[in-house]
């Protein structure tokens, strides 16, 4: 951990020399004084910014006003993602320069009489630019995204399974996950997206977990109300992520941290939400069968806890001779570490928990965010065999306070 820690450091390090190099090269033909006043800007600028992120828990409990909240820390985030690019697209400048200068030398040592060989190898105006343009757009689409955090995007996916009892053709899913109800700041676009999950007609509504932040509070008299309007005919079902149990803040006792966690269930409930604490619920339409399954967070990452019994919530279930079987899971990294290995009968998996990292590409011909170097399973749907995982995008947002390239999706699911 503390290498890691040093190698990001050394990093990040980096990337600020580098980024300091390249606002010295854009202002080198300016006047002293105006080089001089942008260069103080620059270095205030970067000071704020890392400010932010030293601060960061005592900026989101402050009074601030949550659009200047959100602006602050979209900006800040922003420009770190930015110096990292500056930082990769440098480097390759530097290494184009070095094996350059490589050549040259043995093109010196070969022709002791060639010329210019003794000459500074200048940086390459493309690559400076391409890191000025990457730069600018990086910051001017982070904070630019703060806009969509709540532009709602409904994904439909028809699932065909060989083994659906006949009675259960044509369900209708709908899925949302990771809401988060500690970053939001505006009630109105909540329950315009909680309308647009009711607009799809579902059979059944499942939750996959993290309903807040950190702590049970934040469903605030409000958004219990707004949370409560979700209804289906078979009933809405949730389970908890990571962040549900309070396990990222401080908490005064153990006491306090487990009263938290029972208010939340006590939440979940009084919204109307089953919520699936390591057991499972079997739907019956005459002789047809389906089983949904639910079980607490399950990562297969060291830094999650395994919260999930899947021998518990399968308890008693192959007894009861269910054909087809849906498994609440909030980490879709469960799927590929224990769910295909050792429930080869769940035929649908269905997650959430990467957000697909609020940031990326997200088109019918190409997908790209980092969290696929984290998550091998990140945003949509896969199959190995008869399996299926979707991966819900997550609903609400942590962190950055927008959706840049992803949107905050609702899910609907029909099964064939």
């Amino acid at each position: 951990m503390a290498t890691r820690f040093i190698i990001i450091l050394c990093l990040l390090g980096l990337a600020e020399f580098y980024s300091y190099i390249l606002v010295r090269s854009i202002v080198k033909d300016l006047s002293p004084a105006w080089r001089t006043g942008i260069t103080i800007a620059y270095v205030t600028f970067t000071l704020v910014c890392w400010l932010g992120f030293v601060f960061i828990r005592q900026l989101q409990s402050s009074s601030t006003p949550h659009l200047l909240r959100n602006i602050y820390t979209a900006v800040a985030l922003g420009m770190l993602v930015a110096k990292i690019l500056v930082l990769l697209v440098m480097l390759i400048d530097d290494l184009r320069r070095l094996i350059t200068s490589l050549i040259a030398a043995v093109a010196f040592h070969n022709s002791p009489t060639s010329e210019g060989i003794s000459q500074p190898i200048e940086r390459s105006a493309f690559l400076k630019n391409t890191a000025i343009v990457l730069a600018g757009l990086t910051l001017g689409g982070f904070t630019l995204g703060i806009r969509n955090r709540y532009n709602y995007r409904v994904r439909k996916i028809k699932l065909s399974f060989a083994n659906l009892p006949a009675a259960f053709k044509g369900m209708k899913i709908v899925q949302i996950s990771d809401i988060h109800t500690g970053s939001f700041d505006n009630h109105a676009a909540v329950a315009h997206g909680i309308e647009r999950v009711m607009d799809q007609k579902a059979d059944i509504i499942l939750f996959t977990g993290d309903l807040v932040n950190n702590v049970s509070t934040e469903v605030d008299e409000k958004y219990h109300e707004i949370f409560s309007r979700l209804k289906a005919p078979m009933g809405v079902y949730s389970t908890l992520g990571n962040h549900d149990y309070g396990d990222y803040v401080q908490w005064p006792t153990p006491e306090a941290k487990v009263a938290n966690l029972d208010t939340l269930k006590q939440i979940h409930a009084s919204m109307g939400w089953k919520l699936m604490m390591n057991e499972h619920v079997v739907f019956e339409r005459g002789a047809d069968k389906i089983a949904l399954v639910g079980i607490e967070n399950w990562g297969a990452k060291a830094n999650f806890p395994k919260y999930g019994d899947m021998t518990k919530a399968y308890a008693g279930l192959k007894e009861k001779n269910v054909p087809f079987k849906i498994l609440m899971s909030h980490d879709p990294s469960h799927w590929e570490a224990q769910v295909r290995k050792e429930y080869k009968d769940v035929d649908l998996t269905l997650s959430g928990h990467t957000h697909g990292m609020q940031f990326g590409i997200d088109s019918k011909i190409f997908k790209w965010s980092p969290v696929q170097y984290i998550y091998k399973q990140w945003a949509g749907i896969y199959q190995e065999d008869n399996q299926y995982l979707y991966v819900n995008r997550g609903f609400g947002f942590l962190g950055y306070p927008g959706r840049l390239g992803i949107l905050p999706e609702i899910t609907v699911i029909e099964l064939a």
